[in-house]
């Protein structure tokens, strides 16, 4: 059973740090690209962060660029965000998704002072 948990959310001021994590199951996470996508109150889900198999590549939104990275660990089935630089913009709830339409429960990220 393919399985998907973010944690690692939370409150930070602006210009804060956060390292949400999403840890998987159910499959072999190193033959599968892990996307993270944000959606705020009233818009729609964006994504924010790509993470390809064997980490052979990355991409991110303009948004975030140079704020933000992607890494993995295949050992321990886990893919991370790490947020450096955070803006009350990015406030949202924080999902990673894996093909096949599989979704986290997300994790909720607020940028406030």
């Amino acid at each position: 059973q393919v399985r998907l948990v973010e944690t690692g959310g939370g409150l930070v001021q602006p210009g804060g740090s956060l390292r949400p994590s999403c840890e998987t199951s159910g499959f072999t996470l190193s033959l599968y690209t892990i996307n993270w996508y944000r959606q705020a109150p009233g818009k729609e889900r964006e994504l924010v962060a790509t993470s390809s198999r064997s980490d052979t590549g990355l991409n991110y939104a303009d948004s975030v660029k140079g704020r933000f990275t992607a890494s993995r660990d295949d050992r321990w089935n886990t893919v991370y965000l790490q947020m450096n630089n955070l803006k009350p913009e990015d406030t949202a709830v924080y999902y990673c998704n894996r093909a096949g339409g599989y979704w986290g429960q997300g994790t909720q990220v607020t940028v406030s002072s």
